[in-house]
């Protein structure tokens, strides 16, 4: 069998996959605080399968190093060596990969009533796909045709630096370098962008389900107005991005945040902000975007690199 892993700073993912196949088996889904690395993860994992793995995949949220062989988490005190792992599990090869090249692999194999789309767009077939996504951070990846076959371009664009775009927007950027320095766009457009923005402008601190359950479900102003402002940072943020790699394949919004959007997106504010490019915005109207849905994305996309890793 071939070990899938999707591995975040919130939940940890593991399955398990035949070779040749993306079809995740044997699922199993833990919160990262309950361990204190990512080998208990994994032991815990074994002992309730059993099963003999003969390679694998590791899709992690934080930069790779060393050809693919370690990672440290960017939003958990986590590193990951695949060798220790191979050596103390009996694992054959083990790949990491960044957890958003893995959800960009994940988009060419996911179902089609998967892909929920936002914005029809005029699609090029062979045209650079963006995947973006906010979580417990901001990732991305680029696809890139190469031939008959995609090949993914991992990047960190979540933490280029954040550009405000209203006075509210400011107010929010300004109390955020007063705390940190440097205010990258994922200290907004994320989970705990979502805390950020509304402890800031109600001086209030929730968490980012209960600001998204008051908003959608209580309407509440004060919520609203917080998800509104996200709402326009990401679309701004994902139009800009979809712009810099001239996304004309199709921009898809992975991520648990925009699945739980995704009954209000349409009317959101995302879409203008994202079209909203000025003599560019021509261009970006024309690119596709949708939301995926698929929770088992980065496994699958962990199994596709798995069989090229």
């Amino acid at each position: 069998m071939i070990l899938l892993g999707d591995i975040g700073g919130t939940n940890a993912r593991l399955a398990l996959a035949e070779a040749g196949s993306t079809e995740p088996l044997r699922e199993w889904r833990v919160a990262t605080t309950d361990f204190h690395d990512f080998a208990s993860v994994l032991a815990a994992y074994l002992a309730e399968t059993q099963a003999r793995i003969t390679a694998g995949c590791l899709a992690v949220a934080g930069p790779i190093q060393n050809g693919g062989r370690s990672a440290r988490l960017t939003n958990l005190p986590w590193t990951i060596e695949a060798a220790a792992l191979e050596r103390r599990f009996g694992i054959g090869h083990l790949t990491l990969a960044n957890d958003f090249a893995a959800a960009a692999m994940g988009v060419t194999v996911a179902p089609a009533e998967s892909i929920v789309p936002l914005q029809d767009g005029e699609p090029l077939a062979d045209a650079p796909k963006l995947v973006i996504g906010a979580g417990t951070g901001l990732g991305m990846a680029v696809l890139a045709r190469r031939g008959e076959s995609w090949c993914v371009l991992p990047g960190e664009g979540g933490h280029v630096g954040f550009s405000p775009l209203d006075d509210d927007q400011d107010r929010v950027f300004q109390a955020l370098r007063r705390e940190h320095g440097r205010v990258t766009a994922e200290r907004i457009v994320s989970g705990p962008g979502l805390t950020n923005i509304h402890r800031i402008l109600t001086g209030a601190t929730l968490d980012a389900g209960e600001i998204t359950r008051r908003a959608t479900v209580e309407a509440d102003e004060a919520a609203l107005d917080t998800l509104n402002l996200f709402l326009t940072a990401y679309g701004a943020f994902a139009g800009d991005m979809a712009m810099a790699v001239l996304a004309r394949g199709g921009v898809y919004l992975a991520g648990g945040i925009a699945a739980r959007l995704l009954p209000i997106l349409p009317a959101s504010p995302f879409l203008a902000a994202f079209n909203a490019k000025a003599e560019h915005a021509g261009l970006v109207r024309r690119m596709p975007v949708a939301v995926v849905t698929d929770p088992a994305l980065g496994l699958r996309g962990a199994a596709c690199l798995a069989a090229t890793g």
